[in-house]
C-alpha cells in the first residue's frame, strides 16, 4: 500500500512539473495551461460594450453602451471589492480612489456642486469602475491568458474593417452600427501615403492605435506561447497592422518600443539584470542629449513625427500648459479655457499634463503616482515561473507603451477606461505566492498557486518510513 501511495505521487510530482510547453505530437501548438478558462461575465460585458460606437443624450449627459456598463457593474464591483475579493488593499488602490475623489472636488470648486456630481460622477465612474472589474475579475495567471486571448480575437476580427477603411476610405464599422442606432462622428482627417486614417470605433484614428496596438505585446508573449514560432509572429504582425493603420507617430511609436523591448528581453535572456542595464543606458543617452546635443530631447523627437507641425503644438502644449499649472496649481481651471495664446486650439493631447491642467497638480501627481506605483510594484516580484514572466514582461512592455504615448496623445471617453481596466488587469502580480513559500499556503490560497504557477511538489514520507 506504502509503495503503491509512493509511486503515485512520484508520477504526480513528474507531470505537474512537466513544462507548459511540451508538444503535442502532430498539432502546430503547445500546451498551456488554462487552455479553455473562461472570462468573468463582468469583463466580457465591459468589452462588448467598449466596441460599440453608439451614443445617446439624455439632456447633457452622454451616454454609451459601455457607460451603461459602468453604471451596472459600479455596485457589484465596489462590493466584490469589499469583500476581499481582489486581495488586500494595496497602494494604487488608494490612490486612484483619492484621483477619483479629488476631480469631483476640483470640479465642484470650480464651477459648483452640480458640475462635481455631474461631471465629476462621471468621472468618477469610468475612473474606478474599470479598475475594480480588472482587480476583481482578472485574478490569475488564466484569467489573464484568457483576456489576452479575447483581445487578440478582436483586433484580429477587426483587421478586414481596418484594411477595407484604409483603402476605399469608408469607415464600414460606423456605417454597419449606424444602421441600428446614432453612432460617434466621423474623423475627416488629411490621408497618409494615399490611405484613410483608420477609425473604427474610436473617435480619433490615434485613439485607435494607442489601444490596439498596446495589446501587441499580450498576443506575442502570453498568447503566442502556445503556438510555433510561424503562427506565433502571423498573429502579432496582424495585430501591429491593424494599429498601424491608424498612420499616427504616437501608436507607431508605442509599438516600436515594445518591439525593441521584446528583442532586448529575448537577446539578453540570460543576463539577470538586463532591466537594470537598459534603464541606466536609456538614462546616460538622455543625460548625454542634454549635455552635449544642440537642440533639447523633445525638439529631436519631433523631427521623426509624420507631421512636425503636430509635434511642436505638444511642444507648445507643455509650455503653455506648465505655465497654467503654475497659475492653477490647487484646482486647475475645470472645465474652463486653460492659458494658452487666442491662436492655439483648445485640445491638450498630453494625458500626463491633462489632468494638472484641468484637476490641478494635486490630480496630475495622483494619476502619475498611482500608475508609477503600480508599475514599479508590479516590476519588483521575484520568483516566479518562466510563464508568470512571460505574463510579467508582456504587462510592463504594454504599459511602457501607454506611459510614452500619453505624453503624445490625451486618453479620454472608451480609451481612458480600456487604459485603466488594463493597468487593472495586472494587478493579480502582486497576489502569486513566492515558490519558496509554496508548502506555507493556505488551502484557498494553494488553489491560487496550482492555477498561476507550477502545482506544489509532493509530500516527503515520514522519517523512517519504509517500503514494503
Amino acid at each position: 500500500m506504502s509503495t503503491l501511495t509512493v509511486s503515485r505521487a512520484d508520477r504526480r510530482a513528474k507531470v505537474a512539473h512537466r513544462s507548459p510547453r511540451d508538444e503535442r505530437p502532430g498539432v502546430g501548438r503547445v500546451r498551456e495551461p488554462g487552455n479553455s478558462h473562461r472570462l468573468h461575465g463582468a469583463v466580457i460585458l465591459l468589452l462588448f460594450t467598449w466596441m460599440l460606437p453608439w451614443e445617446y443624450f439624455l439632456g447633457s449627459v452622454r451616454l454609451t453602451p459601455y457607460r451603461l456598463s459602468l453604471i451596472v457593474l459600479l455596485l457589484p464591483s465596489l462590493m466584490w471589492f469589499a469583500a476581499g475579493r481582489a486581495g488586500r488593499v494595496r497602494l494604487p488602490d488608494v490612490l486612484l480612489l483619492g484621483f477619483a475623489l479629488w476631480c469631483m472636488l476640483s470640479l465642484g470648486v470650480v464651477h459648483g456642486i452640480s458640475t462635481a456630481f455631474q461631471t465629476g460622477g462621471i468621472q468618477f465612474l469610468e475612473t474606478l469602475t474599470p479598475y475594480l472589474i480588472a482587480r476583481c475579475c482578472i485574478r490569475n495567471a488564466d484569467d489573464f491568458r484568457a483576456l489576452a486571448r479575447l483581445l487578440t480575437w478582436i483586433v484580429l476580427a477587426l483587421l478586414p474593417f481596418a484594411v477595407f477603411e484604409a483603402v476605399t476610405g469608408r469607415n464600414i464599422y460606423l456605417e454597419i452600427m449606424s444602421q441600428f442606432f446614432s453612432t460617434i462622428e466621423l474623423a475627416h482627417k488629411d490621408p497618409r501615403w494615399g490611405l484613410r486614417r483608420v477609425q473604427l470605433f474610436f473617435e480619433h484614428p490615434i485613439l485607435m492605435g494607442v489601444c490596439l496596438g498596446s495589446i501587441l505585446t499580450l498576443t506575442h508573449l502570453v498568447v503566442g506561447r502556445e503556438f510555433y514560432f510561424g503562427r506565433r509572429w502571423m498573429r502579432s504582425t496582424m495585430v501591429g497592422l491593424t494599429a498601424a493603420l491608424s498612420l499616427s507617430s504616437g501608436p507607431l511609436s508605442g509599438m516600436m518600443v515594445q518591439i525593441i523591448l521584446m528583442g532586448w528581453n529575448w537577446f539578453f535572456s540570460k543576463i539577470k539584470g538586463r532591466w537594470t542595464i537598459l534603464i541606466s543606458l536609456v538614462l546616460m543617452f538622455i543625460l548625454a542629449v542634454q549635455l552635449f546635443a544642440r537642440r533639447p530631447l523633445p525638439n529631436i523627437l519631433v523631427s521623426f513625427a509624420f507631421e512636425q507641425e503636430s509635434g511642436y503644438y505638444r511642444i507648445l502644449i507643455w509650455n503653455y500648459g506648465s505655465e497654467s499649472v503654475a497659475r492653477h496649481p490647487w484646482f486647475g481651471v475645470g472645465l474652463g479655457s486653460w492659458d494658452r495664446p487666442a491662436w492655439m486650439p483648445p485640445s491638450i493631447d498630453m494625458f500626463w499634463l491633462y489632468n494638472a491642467i484641468v484637476f490641478g497638480l494635486p490630480g496630475g501627481v495622483l494619476m502619475m503616482a498611482f500608475f508609477a506605483v503600480t508599475v514599479w510594484s508590479i516590476g519588483k516580484v521575484r520568483n516566479l515561473d518562466q510563464r508568470l514572466y512571460d505574463y510579467r514582461a508582456a504587462y510592463l512592455i504594454a504599459m511602457t507603451s501607454f506611459f510614452l504615448t500619453g505624453w503624445m496623445v490625451h486618453f479620454w471617453n472608451g480609451t481612458y477606461v480600456f487604459f485603466l481596466f488594463m493597468v487593472g488587469a495586472g494587478m493579480w502580480l502582486l497576489n502569486v505566492p513566492r515558490q519558496d513559500d509554496g508548502l506555507k499556503l493556505e488551502p484557498e490560497e494553494r488553489a491560487m498557486a496550482s492555477r498561476s504557477r507550477r502545482p506544489l511538489r509532493a509530500p516527503r514520507q515520514p522519517v523512517g518510513h519504509r517500503e514494503r
